[in-house]
C-alpha cells in the first residue's frame, strides 16, 4: 500500500532535517522542501542510502523548492500533498502563507512553532479549516505538547481551575540557530500572560520564583510560551502564567536590562542580531542532545486555593520534537483527526504525553491543604 505524499518544509533547517532524517530511518520518504534548491538536493543525497525500493520516491519528487512570497507558487507545490510539516520559522513571518495555501488545495497543516500570535492566528481558523476539509494543528514539538497535555491532565483533576502556572527548565541544553531567531523576531515584546481569558503584555522576568521540577529546586522567571494561548484553548482556564529555568543572576540582569529593549527591538538591531547568530550559532550535536534533559512543572489552582500539581520528564526539547512531531503527523495521515484547528491535546487527548518513548509522566498530586 503506498503511504501518501506530505512535506517536510524547512527540510534544510536545524529541526526540519533532524526531523527527515529520523523520517528516512524509519522507512518513510517525505517531499524536502524550503527556498533554496542545493541544500535540499544535499540533504535527500544524503537519506537516499537509507531508503529502499518501492517505499522511495523518484529522484525528480524528493525535493520540492519554493519560496512563500508568491501565493500561486506555494499553492501549486502543495497541490499533490496530502499533510505539510512547516519547519522553517520565524512561523510569525512563514506560517500565513503556507496555511492559507493548505486552505486552499486541502493539504492538512502542522508546525513545530512556540510564537503566541501564531497560535492565535491558527486557532481562530477552525470554522474555515472545518469548510475546507483540513486539519491545522500547530506546535507538535516542544513547543507545546508537553505544556497541553499537562495543562489538559491537570484541568481534568481540578474541573473549576480559574489560574493555571506551567514552568520548565533545561538540564544541558542549548539552543538551534532558528530558535534563536524565533527569539530577537519577538523583540521587543519579551512578556505575556493570560488575564482573565485576555492576553496581555508584562514585563521581562516579571515573576521569578523557585519551584521543584522533579530535577531539584529551581529558579524560573516569566517567559511568553506558547502555552499562554494553547493551553486557553485546551481547558478553557482564564488565568496562565509561564515560566523557563533562569540562574538568579541571569533574571537580576534581565530586569535591569529591561528599560533598553524597545532599542533591541528595532529592525536594524535584530537584523544584526540574527546575522549575528546565523553566523555563530548551529546547534546542539547529537551528543549533548542526549545529555540533555528537560522538566516540567504545571499547577492549576479554583478560586476555594485548592491546588493540584504535576511534574514531567522528557529528553531534550529537539529530540522530543522529532518524536511528537512524527507521531502527529502519522496519526493526522491515518485520519484520526478530524477537520478543524486543533491544540495538540485536544487533538490526540490528555494521554498522548504518555505514548511517546522517553518520557516520565508524574502523578497529579493536591497541595496539603487540600487534605
Amino acid at each position: 500500500m503506498s503511504q501518501p505524499i506530505w512535506m517536510i518544509y524547512g527540510a534544510y533547517g536545524y529541526t526540519g532535517e533532524l526531523i527527515a532524517r529520523e523520517a528516512a530511518r524509519r522507512g518513510l520518504q517525505p517531499i524536502l522542501a524550503g527556498r533554496r534548491a542545493e541544500p535540499l538536493e544535499r540533504l535527500a543525497e544524503a537519506l537516499a542510502p537509507q531508503l529502499a525500493g518501492e517505499l522511495a520516491l523518484p529522484p525528480h519528487r524528493a525535493t520540492r523548492t519554493f519560496s512563500l512570497e508568491d501565493p500561486s507558487e506555494v499553492k501549486a507545490a502543495l497541490a499533490d500533498v496530502a499533510a505539510v510539516l512547516h519547519c522553517a520559522g520565524p512561523f510569525s513571518r512563514t506560517s500565513r502563507p503556507v496555511v492559507e495555501a493548505c486552505l486552499a488545495t486541502g493539504t492538512h497543516y502542522l508546525d513545530i512553532t512556540g510564537e503566541i500570535g501564531v497560535f492565535e492566528s491558527i486557532l481562530r481558523r477552525d470554522t474555515a479549516a472545518r469548510e475546507a476539509g483540513v486539519v491545522l494543528l500547530p506546535g507538535v514539538g516542544f513547543d507545546v505538547v508537553p505544556g497541553d497535555c499537562t495543562a489538559a491532565r491537570l484541568a481534568a483533576a481540578l474541573t473549576d481551575a480559574t489560574h493555571l502556572e506551567l514552568a520548565f527548565t533545561v538540564e544541558r541544553g542549548s539552543a538551534s540557530r532558528g530558535t534563536l531567531k524565533t527569539m530577537i523576531q519577538a523583540l521587543p515584546e519579551v512578556g505575556a500572560e493570560r488575564r482573565e481569558s485576555k492576553i496581555v503584555r508584562i514585563p521581562i522576568a516579571h515573576d521569578a520564583k523557585q519551584i521543584d521540577l522533579g530535577c531539584g529546586r529551581r529558579w524560573v522567571m516569566t517567559i511568553p510560551w506558547g502555552d499562554v494561548s494553547t493551553a486557553f484553548y485546551t481547558t478553557g482556564i482564564p488565568n496562565i502564567r509561564t515560566y523557563a529555568g533562569a540562574p538568579p543572576k541571569m533574571i537580576r540582569r534581565l530586569r535591569r536590562l529591561a528599560p533598553l529593549l524597545p532599542l533591541v527591538g528595532a529592525k536594524p538591531v535584530k537584523g544584526l542580531l540574527e546575522w549575528w547568530v546565523g553566523r555563530t550559532v548551529t546547534g546542539p550535536d547529537e551528543a549533548a542532545r542526549a545529555r540533555a534533559r528537560t522538566y516540567l512543572w504545571g499547577q492549576v489552582r479554583n478560586r476555594a486555593g485548592e491546588t493540584r500539581t504535576t511534574t514531567l520528564e522528557i529528553p531534550d526539547g529537539y529530540s522530543f520534537t522529532i518524536t511528537a512531531a512524527l507521531e502527529s503527523m502519522a496519526r493526522v495521515l491515518n485520519g484520526a483527526v478530524e477537520p478543524g484547528a486543533w491544540t495538540p491535546a485536544r487533538a490526540f487527548g490528555a494521554d498522548f504525553l504518555s505514548e511517546l518513548p522517553d518520557v516520565v509522566v508524574g502523578p497529579v498530586v493536591g497541595s496539603e491543604s487540600d487534605r
